[in-house]
């Protein structure tokens, strides 16, 4: 007997017209005639074509192109996600829920889930290795959270992932949208995959990293803070009371929406994006760690990388913990808490 997840069931539609757009075909899975989206990032006119070529149909056995909302917002916003995915979404979108998705055990608060964990969530959200997955953002902040999930999905082996760039142009272009509550999705069993952890960076490598910092014969690694400037030189508070402010010793800061359109939310251009890792003395040749408050942001900047083809994907890594981990684990006499007064604590 097939198994049953509640979703959201959709009470009103609203359609909006679609623009006229070439015919393009695209290939999922093994059908000839179709090609792949192109690239990780997506354009809304590039998913409204597949989406017309592969729906994500509940009756169809072939691979499926699946909108997946990832909508958070950040614990001293009143918003949610499951209310934003409610409000409005790409038609037959699924909701990815970084605050249930997460290792439950753990005291930080993104965490990746366990390989079963991940496998049960896909499970419960209909989705099949061979789907081709979308992730995207809240019309409100354009790109946020959409990045971590994608990379969560990418991490766990998940062979078809994109991420749309962006949800805020999807509304303003015209393409549908529908809200309302909940509906029921047959789930399908997804296989237990294997965590990458080349692409992970835990608290003792980055702690390492840290404390070599500017000596002589360190590896020269980079440590990217994604998190707001005065989170990052102390002078403001973390969102998590009780949390202290400040950075790793080393680090370079690139608040995330430096690499956002201040008008769309959307991922800078390649060469604007290339210029601004430069003019932040980042070097593509050697590695790179992203960080953030909770490890969401930091995969903005880790995504922002990828697109202006910085450095490799071998030397990228994203510190799973990121400030809410390093900042409850280092002790005071550590002198790894950097405070813009230079004191550090």
């Amino acid at each position: 007997m097939a198994t049953i997840a509640t979703i959201f069931r959709s009470t009103r539609a609203t359609l909006h017209r679609l623009p006229r757009h070439s015919t393009r075909t695209y290939q999922i899975g093994s059908m000839d005639a179709r090609r792949d989206l192109s690239s990780y990032l997506v354009t809304p006119k590039e998913l409204a074509e597949a989406l017309k070529s592969s729906p994500p149909s509940v009756i169809s056995t072939d691979p499926r192109v699946i909108p997946l909302c990832a909508s958070w917002f950040l614990p001293n916003d009143s918003r949610t996600g499951i209310e934003a995915f409610r409000q409005k979404r790409i038609p037959k979108a699924r909701f990815f829920d970084l605050d249930k998705v997460k290792d439950k055990h753990s005291p930080y608060p993104h965490m990746l889930p366990s390989p079963q964990q991940f496998a049960q969530a896909m499970s419960n959200l209909g989705i099949r290795k061979d789907d081709t997955v979308v992730v995207y953002d809240s019309h409100e902040l354009g790109i946020f959270s959409a990045p971590r999930v994608g990379w969560t999905l990418r991490v766990f082996g998940h062979p078809k992932v994109h991420l749309l760039n962006n949800f805020k142009q999807w509304v303003d272009e015209g393409y549908p949208t529908e809200s309302g509550e909940l509906f029921t999705i047959e789930c399908n069993p997804y296989p237990i995959p294997k965590l990458d952890e080349a692409k992970v960076a835990s608290y003792e490598e980055v702690r390492e990293v840290a404390a070599d910092s500017n000596k002589e014969g360190a590896e020269g690694i980079q440590i990217i803070d994604a998190r707001p400037r005065g989170r990052f030189t102390g002078e403001d508070p973390e969102p998590r009371e009780g949390l202290s402010s400040g950075h790793m010793p080393g680090s370079i800061n690139i608040p995330f929406s430096e690499v956002l359109d201040p008008a769309t939310k959307a991922f800078l251009p390649k060469d604007q994006l290339r210029k601004l890792f430069e003019q932040k003395g980042i070097d593509p040749s050697k590695p790179i760690i992203s960080s953030c408050g909770t490890g969401v942001t930091a995969v903005v900047i880790d995504a922002a990388l990828e697109e202006a083809g910085y450095g490799s994907a071998e030397n990228r890594r994203v510190y799973d913990g990121s400030w809410t981990e390093w900042a409850q684990r280092v002790e005071p006499s550590d002198s790894l808490i950097i405070k813009d007064s230079s004191k550090e604590t």
